[in-house]
């Protein structure tokens, strides 16, 4: 048989070899040809569902004193002043100041309220802090103190720390609960709900065009 025909045949079956590896090596995709290729290639590719942000939180926003009840001289045990005749809607706002003894309550920066109050002792002192109203109950009795009442109870802190109504007399005190006359918390009671804040401070007088932090 002529050589030719079987170098022939070869050439043949080696182009057959060779086409059927490269059919065989050939990605389902082309690979991209360049850097710029690829990345186009990545921005057109389908991108995961975006995440939405987080809504921002509310920050409290400061409002200034507006009015200080004309109150002379310091308040006495017992004693409590109230008008909020022609004080405008707006957001509560509840001070205790433990060195004056004196709760005071502002509405949208007008002081409507203020009273002289029990306090804790250093055995059980009242807690510094901001504290949000976290439940109220008109005619609470304590379960920790042998059912003493409690009324007009607003409460501060998880640990039995609240507002209430309670016989405010020289030298007593409280268990770190605030007390104060029982009309006068009547009153606090109404006014407030639940979230407004109580910041309980030493020595911190406020005074006209002082900021407090509303909320």
């Amino acid at each position: 048989m002529d050589a030719r025909f079987f170098l022939a045949s070869g050439f043949v079956a080696l182009a057959t070899i060779a086409a059927v590896l490269i059919v065989a090596a050939k990605p389902d995709k082309p690979a991209p040809a360049s850097l710029a290729e690829a990345t186009l290639a990545t921005r057109h590719a389908p991108q995961p569902a975006a995440i939405p942000p987080k809504p921002a939180q509310a920050k409290d926003e400061p409002f200034v004193i507006k009015r200080i009840l004309p109150i002379k001289g310091a308040i006495r045990y017992g004693e409590w002043h109230w008008d909020e005749k022609d004080v405008p809607a707006g957001p509560i706002v509840v001070t205790v100041d433990l060195e004056a003894r004196v709760i005071s309550v502002f509405r949208g920066g007008y002081e409507i309220g203020a009273a002289a109050v029990l306090l804790g002792t250093e055995d059980k002192p009242t807690p510094l802090g901001i504290f949000p109203i976290t439940q109220k109950d008109k005619d609470h009795v304590s379960n920790i103190y042998t059912g003493a009442p409690m009324p007009y109870m607003q409460r501060l802190t998880n640990d039995g720390i609240t507002l209430h109504g309670s016989d405010v007399a020289l030298g007593y005190a409280s268990h770190g609960c605030v007390g104060m006359p029982d009309a006068f918390a009547a009153k606090l009671f109404d006014t407030t709900k639940i979230g407004d804040k109580v910041y309980i401070t030493r020595g911190k007088q406020i005074g006209m065009g002082d900021s407090l932090i509303g909320g």
